[in-house]
């Protein structure tokens, strides 16, 4: 299989779980509530955190060379994002770490499992959740925030196609590649999963607690 029929076969999986989280009602379960442009910020910054600190430990304890300078790259990309992000923030943040998506992610082992679900399965929610950011930024008239998101967009499919193309030198069989898109496809469930957990908690908490 090559990598663009396996991308659209995970695409297409993962269809309605990928068009939820391309929905406006993503931003208020991110926030816990009516979204603030602090609120998003914070979370987008907490978002790379927890990223790098995923694939800062892959990098380390991968064997796979290929897989661990990837996973490298992946790594220095997210903390330049979550300082481009902490940037943006009028005031001091401290971002923190974990969230369900990346207790799995972590708990994965592996070159292709961790490739199909780190570097495509997840790179397909934050594509999503980037341009649900640009587009709230540019409704509310800050293009500068926006065009930080859009930037932060282009540079993760970057390295979505890369995890496609990795994906090509690990997998050796059909069986690999149906692994591969079995795993990327339940990664983008455990984020909407989370995404739903948190909208419905949003939903019952609306007169209280606006939490990212």
């Amino acid at each position: 299989m090559e990598g663009a029929t396996f991308r659209a076969a995970v695409e297409g999986t993962a269809d309605d779980e990928l068009a939820r989280i391309g929905a406006d009602g993503l931003l208020i379960a991110v926030c816990g509530g009516k979204p603030t442009e602090r609120d998003l910020l914070e979370a987008a910054a907490t978002s790379e955190h927890a990223a790098h600190r995923t694939f800062s430990e892959w990098a380390t304890d991968e064997p796979n060379d290929r897989a661990s300078e990837a996973f490298a790259a992946v790594a220095d990309r997210e903390a330049t994002h979550r300082e481009r992000v902490l940037a943006a923030i009028d005031g001091a943040y401290e971002p923190v770490d974990g969230g369900a998506l990346h207790t799995y992610l972590r708990g994965r082992e592996g070159a292709l499992v961790r490739v199909a679900a780190g570097m495509v399965g997840r790179g397909l929610v934050v594509d999503r959740t980037h341009g649900q950011l640009a587009s709230f930024f540019a409704d509310a008239g800050d293009d500068t925030r926006a065009a930080l998101f859009r930037e932060l967009r282009t540079e993760t499919v970057a390295g979505t196609d890369r995890g496609v193309a990795l994906l090509e030198t690990l997998c050796d069989s059909a069986a690999d590649w149906a692994d591969a898109r079995g795993v990327a496809a339940y990664t983008v469930q455990i984020a909407v999963d989370d995404y739903a957990d948190a909208l419905d908690r949003a939903s019952v908490g609306s007169e209280g607690d606006n939490r990212c």
